[in-house]
């Protein structure tokens, strides 16, 4: 049998999802509490297999709600609910080690997604969540990442001579290329680079000086 505790101060919110719970569930217990600290002392007399939390309730201590809940069970599943943007809020909450954060105003079918899989697999993100999580990784990627790392050597070479002054056709007879595969090249160097023009790449080498430039 599950056990599922409901913590949320709207009597009709519980009531709602009391409902959708016990629909989803062929045997289930769901208790609910209506401020956090008749919560607290729930949770001292039972273990749920998942803790559906609204962070705004009575009583509550924002993020710091799932730290005492999981001094009372460590195992706890704790599914964070709210009103408030999931833009603003959600990466905070699971952050503090919440297992999935939903918007109130979410689907029918994303309130059971989310239910069933904090119970199964422990964690629950929405796809808006997902999109601002991924762009927060490649926003850090692209940050802290070297430029020169996506360059190929040839590509390396004919920078290092651009820098030097090298004009396209002292590059090509250097590397013995064609100056139509120089322009190439240089074309590719800029945009990797993000850059418009040699005095923009200089600039940006500065800040990302590598052994394999002094080569």
């Amino acid at each position: 049998m599950k056990r599922i505790l409901i913590i949320e101060d709207h009597a009709i919110v519980r009531m709602g999802i009391d409902f959708l719970i016990t629909d989803m569930f062929m045997e289930v217990d769901v208790q609910q509490a209506s401020n956090f600290a008749l919560a607290l002392d729930i949770l001292q007399k039972n273990t749920f297999d998942l803790i559906i939390l609204d962070i705004n309730i009575p009583g509550g201590e924002n993020s710091r709600m799932i730290d005492k809940i999981r001094k009372i069970q460590s195992d706890a599943r704790i599914l964070v609910f709210s009103a408030s943007e999931e833009e603003v809020y959600a990466l905070h909450y699971l952050d503090a080690g919440a297992n999935g954060f939903l918007s109130k105003g979410s689907s029918e079918e994303e309130y059971k997604a989310a239910i069933r899989a904090v119970i199964k697999d422990g964690r629950f993100v929405s796809s808006k969540v997902q999109q601002i999580m991924i762009n927060n990784i490649l926003d850090s990627k692209y940050a802290n990442s070297n430029p020169l790392e996506n360059l190929s050597k040839r590509e390396l070479e004919v920078m290092y001579l651009l820098v030097q002054g090298k004009w396209t056709k002292e590059i090509a007879t250097s590397l013995d290329l064609k100056e139509t595969t120089i322009s190439t090249y240089k074309s590719r160097i800029f945009e990797k680079m993000e850059v418009s023009n040699v005095i923009e790449m200089f600039k940006k080498l500065e800040l990302h000086k590598t052994e394999e430039i002094n080569a």
